[in-house]
């Protein structure tokens, strides 16, 4: 330093120079405790998120599976009206002309066979795609209790470090336990 200039100390530059002050340890603990926390808190976070995601990926999917199968039932309704008014004009219709109208309606009748097939496809797929939206959406509700108590571990890990009380940081260790243990059970559903 040159003459002119003079160095001010903070008072934690003070505190750490002062002679028998040390670091309390719990805080250090509760420090890498809560770096920790955070890290699980952020892998279970996005855990969860993708979870969440592709369930209502599979849900979207099993709507619009069941979006072609009404489709296809008004269009197998179209159909079955179109067979109904050619049975009709079958009944009604001079003779030389009942030929033409009988060969419409099954004509319509098989049709709406190849329709009802497809629909009933399209609502089976929606079905099963429905199905594996549910179990996907099974484990979200477990990281979501996960997430919540690691929350809480790492809340009451910083009051400990506030209030040096070594207790408080038993509870946040059980917090945690519990917040683990139910990412671990969300991935084995």
């Amino acid at each position: 330093m040159s003459e002119n200039e003079f160095h001010v100390h903070g008072a934690h530059e003070h505190l750490a120079h002062e002679p028998g002050h040390r670091e309390h340890p719990l805080a250090q603990y509760v420090a890498i405790f809560t770096a920790l926390l955070s890290t699980l808190g952020a892998v279970v976070s996005y855990q969860s998120a993708y979870t969440l995601s592709e369930a209502m990926l599979q849900k979207n999917e099993a709507v619009l599976q069941k979006t072609h199968a009404t489709d296809l039932w008004n269009f197998y309704q179209a159909k079955s009206m179109k067979a109904h008014l050619m049975e009709m004009a079958t009944e009604l219709a001079p003779p030389e002309r009942q030929a033409g109208y009988r060969a419409e309606a099954e004509r319509y009748n098989r049709e709406k066979d190849e329709i009802k097939a497809k629909a009933e496809a399209f609502e089976k797929e929606s079905a099963q795609v429905n199905t594996a939206s549910a179990s996907s959406l099974a484990p979200h509700h477990r990281q979501a209790q996960a997430m919540t108590l690691i929350q809480i571990a790492i809340s009451v890990a910083s009051v400990t470090a506030l209030t040096h009380r070594r207790w408080l940081f038993v509870v946040a260790g059980i917090a945690a336990a519990g917040g683990l243990g139910l990412w671990v059970l969300s991935l084995f559903p």
